[in-house]
Parts: structure tokens; sequence; C-alpha cells
């Protein structure tokens, strides 16, 4: 590490978001040489530290205590003080605290410097294989309607679209992706990034339910979903309108088994898939709500 001290100013420091081998060796030599870092969690960025062999002193910067704090803190940067803003994992400032700070210390002329690295919304990105501009988005909403209506005004959107998700929640934003957008829609998703049990599965979404509920496994850890714009072609889509048309002419005019049944025929999809399309639509229907009913019974 470097003997040259840092210059003052606000250090604004990506961290590993699972694997620590990803830390840069200027990270490293900016949390040694600061005066303080604001860390999200000081218990977690302790572990970072320790990892490095460093002992910097910390203090907590969070969504309850960032606004109560920032005036202090930009006050010791204008006398010259340097000060590493860092979140739990990943870029700090998106859809994370730290982005007031960040203002505030532009607003009071104090140096802002970047440091930049690992970041769960562009490894996603990258690693989803679609082209040209995209939005991030965050995390949805938590209530359902709240969530549904944000994705309403999304539907059209031409551009790649980057959610936040935590586990207990894939399976309903998912669904809710899949009755807002379509079922033909592809989607990434992108669990535990450059962790051990990292994952990485691009499928439409009117598939993307079964293949989550297919194992428990599938609906652990920290999620990030890439969903394609409204522009963005997928292989096959042309029949993968026309089947979902042919399985709502069904669902319209029979049972959901025999619907279901028959639609595998048709188009030859394997069963389990068709089911979970049509359980979406009967339940994205006015008037049937979520309660299922004795025909939604699974037919195999």
């Amino acid at each position: 590490m470097s003997d040259t001290p840092l210059a003052p100013g606000l250090y604004v420091v990506a961290t590993p978001i699972g694997n620590l081998a990803d830390f840069s060796d200027r990270a490293r030599t900016v949390l040694a040489g600061v005066d303080l870092i604001l860390a999200e969690d000081t218990r977690v960025t302790r572990t970072l530290l320790g990892h490095c062999g460093l002992r910097t002193p910390m203090r907590p910067l969070h969504d309850h205590n960032e606004a109560r704090t920032a005036g202090d803190l930009i006050e010791r940067l204008a006398e010259g003080g340097s000060l590493a803003l860092v979140s739990d994992a990943g870029t700090p400032a998106i859809s994370d605290p730290g982005a007031r700070i960040v203002a505030r210390a532009h607003a009071a002329g104090v140096p802002v410097i970047v440091v930049p690295g690992p970041s769960a919304a562009a490894a996603a990105v990258s690693a989803a294989g679609f082209e040209g501009p995209f939005l991030f988005y965050g995390f949805a909403p938590e209530r359902p309607v709240a969530r549904r209506k944000a994705l309403e005004t999304l539907r059209a959107a031409p551009w790649t679209l980057v959610f936040f998700e935590a586990p207990h929640r894939v399976l309903d934003m998912v669904d809710d992706l899949a009755n807002v957008f379509g079922p033909e829609r592809l989607v990434v998703i992108a669990r535990e990034l450059t962790k051990r049990f990292e994952s990485i599965r691009r499928l439409p979404l009117g598939e993307a339910g079964a293949w989550l509920r297919s194992d428990a496994n599938h609906v652990r850890g920290e999620f990030v979903l890439v969903v394609a714009g409204a522009g963005e072609r997928a292989p096959g889509e042309a029949e993968a309108a026309e089947s979902e048309r042919v399985l709502h002419a069904l669902l319209e005019a029979l049972p959901l088994s025999q619907a279901v049944a028959l639609a595998c025929r048709i188009s030859g999809e394997r069963r389990n898939v068709i089911y979970e399309r049509a359980l979406a639509w009967r339940r994205a229907q006015p008037g049937r709500g979520d309660a299922p009913t004795a025909d939604d019974e699974d037919p195999a």
C-alpha cells in the first residue's frame, strides 16, 4: 500500500458483493488511509477490514441517521478530512444509503472521489445478453397493489429493466412481472452473484415461476432480475405469442385441466410450463382474485 497521504475529500468506495477476491488494491489503500469509514453496518464492514488487516475507525451511516449526522460529517470534510463511504456490499448509494451525504458534499464544494468496483446491477446486466440501454429500478414496492401499479408504468419501456429483489418476495415479483409484461418477455434471474451458489438463468417470464418453484434452493439468496425491454424480440416470440393466444382461448371455454392438456398437445410445450401460465392468466382475470378453485389443482 502507498505511504502517500490521501487527498482530503469524500471517497465513495465499492466493496465486494460476495467474493472477497474482487476487492481492489486501490480500495484497500483508500480504506487504510482515510480518517474515518462511514459504514452501512459496521459489523459487516469490520469483517472486510479484518480480512484486509485494517483497523481504520468506523462510524455507522444508514437510512435512520444519515440526515441527522450529515452536517457534522460535512463540517469535518470541509476542514480537510478524508472519509470513505461504503455499503454492506457493492457500490454505495445504489439502493443503499449514502446519496444524501454525497449530495451535501457536492453542495459544500467538498471533493467527491469514486473508487469503482463490484456492482450487482452491472454484473447482472453484463451477463444478461440484452443490447441497448438499461434502466436500473432497484427494489419494487413491497405491497402487491403498489408493485403492480409501478410495473404497469414500465410495461412499454423500451429499455432493459433491472430490479433488486429479496428471497421472500421474488416469487410474487416474478408472477407480477409475467402478468404485467406478458409471459413471452425474457428475464434473467441472477442469484447470489459472485458467491458459492451463484446461478444465472435466462428464460421467458411465463416459465420463471415454475423454475423458481422447482427447487427450494432457487429462491434462496439475493436476486437481480433483468427484464428485456418492450422492443427486445426473443427467439420464437411470434410462436410464443400464438401459443399464449391459444391457451387463453381454451381457458375461456374449458376447465383448466382440459385446457392445459389440449394446449400441451397443440404446442408441444411441457405441461408444467403451460400449467403455470394458465394459473397466472386465470388469477389475473377480474373477479377471480388470488384464491384457487378446485379446478386450479394441478391435474398431474
